[in-house]
């Protein structure tokens, strides 16, 4: 005769004891791995923001999520735009998924800032400079080739299909950076906080698992006025977004000093101010010996979009390996 169970054996209490078994294992057995990484740690390639009064701040880690915040209007997505561009100088490959702009809209963006200049231009309305123009399009679109991929899709989106073609371009297309632009885009409710927290969580897991860099846009709260400085806490939703991601950052576009500017023309007194402020609130796996929380000041060319390190720094050439500066011959 077959025997049975009792009833009131508490099944789920061995399975628990074996999980906490296979799981909880001697620090001694992760030494050997710690070693390695510091012993390689000086030949691992940094790849860094476009900037070079950066490089001791900052750089993106695989397996890592960025959060990119600010306030409607203030220049999120030309800022990684130009992020984009930098990865892709720096031998990265790199997906976007824009959920409020057409792929060609973007790639107008991007090629505005890899060629340095405005294409709506006088020279560029007649024949010879549409010529040019189409020259220059042609020689971006070959650059972008085997490094820049664009998902086609706008609206609000499934948060699932968003992982799927994380996962998708990780695994089958070998891309190291992933930008979505943005949060609001995936999750439908704004306050639905527990989907907010899941779809991060499961982002953050998406590139650990994969060993590559996710870039979330996300919308910060306005101050009293627009003029009002970023704060960490201000980051729309879950504050689980702020605390799960790997790095924040906070793009501030200066304008007050822009006001000024069309106020009172050359006589403005915040004329040498920065055009935007880009500032680091949280970078969880920073081991340089700097601030690895820094305030990057940038300063807005209007010809080619291009946010620079200083006024009168020359515009950067993505072509060229970092930190993209002009060829010296």
């Amino acid at each position: 005769m077959a025997e049975f169970f009792d009833d009131e054996i508490d099944f789920a209490a061995y399975l628990r004891e074996t999980d906490a078994k296979a799981k909880v294992k001697p620090a001694s057995m992760w030494v050997g791995a710690m070693k390695d990484r510091l012993r390689n740690k000086k030949n691992e390639r940094k790849v860094s923001l476009p900037w070079l009064k950066t490089r001791d701040n900052f750089d993106f880690r695989p397996g890592e999520v960025t959060v990119w915040g600010g306030v409607n209007g203030h220049g999120k997505s030309l800022v990684t735009s130009q992020i984009a561009l930098s990865l892709m100088g720096q031998g990265e490959k790199v997906c976007i998924a824009s959920f409020e702009m057409k792929p060609s809209r973007t790639l107008e963006r991007m090629m505005r800032m890899y060629c340095g200049m405005n294409p709506f231009s006088p020279e560029f309305q007649d024949a010879g400079g549409v010529e040019s123009l189409d020259q220059l399009h042609d020689e971006f679109g070959q650059w972008t080739a085997g490094r820049l991929w664009l998902y086609d899709q706008q609206g609000t989106t499934e948060s699932a299909l968003v992982l799927g073609m994380t996962c998708y371009c990780a695994r089958e297309l070998g891309i190291g950076h992933v930008f979505i632009d943005n949060l609001a885009k995936c999750v439908r409710a704004e306050d639905d906080y527990n989907a907010q927290k899941s779809f991060v969580d499961e982002l953050c897991a998406m590139a650990r698992d994969n060993n590559i860099h996710v870039h979330l846009v996300h919308h910060m709260r306005k101050g009293q006025k627009e003029t009002d400085a970023l704060d960490k806490n201000d980051f729309k939703g879950s504050g689980a977004i702020a605390d799960q991601a790997d790095n924040l950052f906070g793009v501030w576009r200066n304008k007050a000093k822009e006001l000024d500017c069309k106020t009172n023309g050359i006589n403005a007194k915040k004329r040498d101010e920065p055009d935007a402020t880009l500032r680091v609130f949280k970078q969880r796996n920073y081991e340089g010996s700097g601030d690895g929380e820094p305030v990057i000041f940038l300063w807005f060319h209007r010809d080619s979009w291009q946010f620079l390190g200083a006024e009168n720094d020359s515009l950067m050439l993505f072509g060229n390996a970092w930190p993209h500066a002009p060829s010296p011959f």
